[in-house]
């Protein structure tokens, strides 16, 4: 797929190149997708997901018991009981470190795009292995990147010997979109 993509654009990977797959369309290639009809929020999902701020992807209750279906009710009531003091303090993202890295990366209902606006998209399955794989297939870097129109960007898997701050400042302004574009894999090259 991805050398096909880079022959199609009329690019030829190179060593020090860094081809930057996004992670939503990798987990939707692997299947992990969560139909809104088969998802029954439970009571604690209901009264919990308040507790997110709008932009969110746990402010609403089918994304929350998507959460609580991966990690389970313990882990999540525990995340949440850790992360108030930092939360109360000002600081942000003890809730997803203690709950996990698969629960950071749901996406629910409105930061999807068609045909995908009535199902949550779960993080993908070994991000690192994929990024790996495609290193070894192309002979330059690779990694997995959620990135976002806020400036937020978390390099999910990479090969190794990657430059994480260069990846990190190419992909903050979010080459790829998160509107219509439609852009999964953006090659970064150092200049």
């Amino acid at each position: 797929m991805a050398q096909g993509a880079l022959e199609a654009a009329g690019l030829q990977a190179e060593p020090t190149d860094i081809l930057v797959i996004c992670e939503s369309p990798l987990a939707i290639t692997q299947g992990r997708v969560v139909d809104l009809d088969d998802v029954h929020p439970g009571v604690p999902a209901r009264i919990l997901c308040r507790l997110f701020d709008f932009d969110s992807s746990l402010c609403n209750p089918y994304a929350f018991q998507v959460a609580v279906d991966l990690v389970g009710l313990p882990r999540i009531v525990a995340a949440l009981i850790l992360a108030m003091p930092g939360r109360i303090l000002g600081r942000h993202g003890d809730f997803y470190r203690v709950a996990g890295r698969q629960v950071t990366w749901i996406d629910d209902v409105p930061g999807n795009l068609p045909p995908y606006t009535q199902d949550i998209v779960l993080g993908p399955d070994d991000p690192r292995g994929v990024a790996c794989r495609v290193a070894a297939a192309l002979g330059c870097g690779a990694a997995i990147v959620d990135a976002n129109d806020l400036g937020r960007v978390e390099i999910c898997g990479a090969s190794p010997f990657i430059d994480h701050d260069l990846l990190v400042e190419a992909m903050r302004p979010n080459p790829q979109g998160n509107s219509d574009e439609r852009t999964p894999l953006v090659l970064v090259r150092a200049s």
